[in-house]
């Protein structure tokens, strides 16, 4: 069966529309403001599915060990590796910065042998280097509109990015384990995302950003692409992302939730009408290559 790879790859897609909902909401509100509510709307969102699919509005009976693990996976996941990742956005721009992230098949495969003894064959193996090549190839490439950031700031933001990398490669290992035994995929979002809140607030309570980051709301433009971006990332992107590490293995999971840079291509083309170059489409091609490769492989497999 091949559902584990299929919810990967919706999980890349929503990642991808969130990117774009979330760059607009941020450029008129800020980042910071745009990270924190997110998590609110969202977990409003998994709370009603959650009593409609689960019985009640919160997993309650989940036990310590598993909140244990998916707490510490929501840390470092949304809170540090987000952080970490927006630095890096900062200093060296998206396109490096998800270059960087492009890593993460990697370090998931190499965990995902580590930790799970999970194999991967040699085509599987060529299939994630065909989709890492061509989700570099693509986000290397010269674009304008991006700011030149200082020689000072390189080499931290490049830290930035591949802390970012591990952070989600960390949030992604440590979910894992607090999925055994077949734990609903959705009590584990709403916990994750829990904590996310919690931590995310007090830290604003405790810088005082609170009262502002509410007014922020009432910019009606920002607060319906926040709302977007709160449905396609946090509520639908990771119930997605969940789904897949517990139905496919880590290093295949990664590889394909690794592929919002190219299909933001498309979506960039649609939305603000520019033009797909060569090289895009190449590495476009390469990527989805990749992507048919791990496909074939997986639905062949017993």
């Amino acid at each position: 069966m091949i559902w584990g790879e299929l919810a990967a790859l919706g999980t890349a897609v929503c990642w991808s529309l969130t990117a774009m909902f979330f760059s607009y909401s941020g450029r008129l509100i800020g980042s910071d403001v745009v990270n924190r509510s997110r998590l609110v709307f969202a977990f409003l969102f998994l709370s009603l599915t959650h009593l409609l699919l689960e019985g009640s509005l919160f997993p309650l009976h989940a036990e310590p060990f598993r909140w244990g693990w998916l707490a510490l996976s929501s840390v470092l996941g949304l809170v540090l590796g987000d952080t970490f990742l927006f630095q890096a956005y900062v200093l060296i721009g998206p396109r490096l910065a998800m270059l960087l992230m492009a890593t993460v098949p990697i370090y998931s495969t190499l965990f995902g042998w580590l930790l799970f003894g999970e194999t991967v064959s040699g085509m599987e193996l060529a299939g994630i280097a065909l989709a890492v090549g061509g989700i570099g190839w693509v986000v290397t490439e010269k674009r304008s509109g991006f700011t030149v950031v200082e020689n000072k700031q390189y080499k931290k933001g490049l830290l930035m990015g591949l802390l970012g990398a591990l952070g989600q490669v960390a949030n992604l290992v440590t979910a894992k384990y607090g999925l055994v035994g077949d734990f609903s995929t959705l009590s584990a979002t709403l916990m994750r995302i829990s904590v996310a809140v919690l931590t995310l607030w007090t830290i604003a309570l405790l810088r005082g950003q609170v009262g502002h980051s509410l007014r922020q709301w009432r910019n009606k433009p920002a607060f319906r692409a926040m709302i977007g971006g709160a449905i396609a990332g946090p509520f639908l992107g990771i119930w997605l992302s969940l789904l897949a590490i517990s139905m496919a293995r880590l290093g295949i999971a990664a590889t394909l939730m690794a592929l919002p840079p190219v299909l933001l291509i498309p979506l960039e083309y649609v939305v603000y009408k520019r033009r797909v170059s060569r090289r895009g489409m190449v590495g476009t091609a390469v990527a989805m290559l990749g992507v048919a490769l791990l496909f074939g492989m997986t639905s062949g497999s017993p």
